[in-house]
């Protein structure tokens, strides 16, 4: 039997627009269960314990603007420590797909919901085909936010059969931490195509260019 796991991260909320948080992105990591990805993940472990985080769910975002766990660690380190996590994500064999909402552009507070849930129903309808093959899905979400909670549930349910949920931790999930970083690229992209990096942002990349070509530009060929 075929089987597919899903793993789901975000990034903003579904509060009202803010100037510090003008994006709600959504992050579904598809992994086939056939592909055994367990040397990659060991990998990754055995690189973290020189910094004493094996077992600490890695966050992209505060790495970059050095946030709470993060704050006695140097720029260089938490470069190595991001880049530990960003080529796991690289090079490990699954695809992904991000839900991005511009919520300046939000008529209601209805309205999140109403294009996430869209943007869902057009992404499963052209991958059909995909999603057919699999005998069977597993969702992994934390259910952090109660509301993308409903969004995820009423749609893959209406999409997909044979599908059950689970609630799955970013500490026990290295795939969920890759869909964080994948999170964090996206608004990144986002951010750099309306040169609106902040300081923290650049100076952690050095440059525009550099954010794309050495991160953007790689990641982008594993989306669906």
């Amino acid at each position: 039997m075929k089987e597919l796991s899903v793993f789901i991260d975000e990034s903003g909320d579904f509060g009202p627009y803010e100037y510090r948080s003008p994006y709600y992105i959504v992050t579904l990591v598809f992994h086939e269960q056939s592909v055994d990805i367990s040397d990659s993940i060991s990998h990754l472990n055995k690189k973290l314990q020189q910094f004493k985080l094996p077992e600490t769910p890695l966050h992209a975002g505060p790495l970059i603007r050095r946030e709470y766990e993060y704050d006695n660690y140097s720029l260089l380190e938490r470069k190595r420590i991001f880049n530990l996590l960003y080529n796991f994500t690289r090079t490990t064999d699954f695809s992904y797909k991000c839900l991005v909402v511009e919520k300046k552009q939000l008529v209601d507070e209805l309205d999140l919901h109403v294009q996430l849930s869209k943007q869902l129903s057009v992404f499963f309808k052209e991958n059909v085909e995909f999603f057919t093959k699999f005998d069977n899905t597993t969702v992994y979400y934390d259910y952090g936010q109660r509301e993308l909670t409903h969004v995820i549930v009423t749609n893959f349910s209406i999409h997909i059969s044979n599908i059950r949920y689970k609630k799955a931790l970013p500490a026990d999930y290295k795939l969920v931490q890759a869909a964080d970083m994948i999170c964090t690229l996206e608004l990144l992209a986002q951010k750099m195509e309306r040169k609106a990096l902040s300081n923290s942002e650049q100076t952690f990349f050095g440059s525009e260019k550099k954010l794309y070509k050495s991160y953007l530009r790689a990641i982008q060929k594993k989306q669906i």
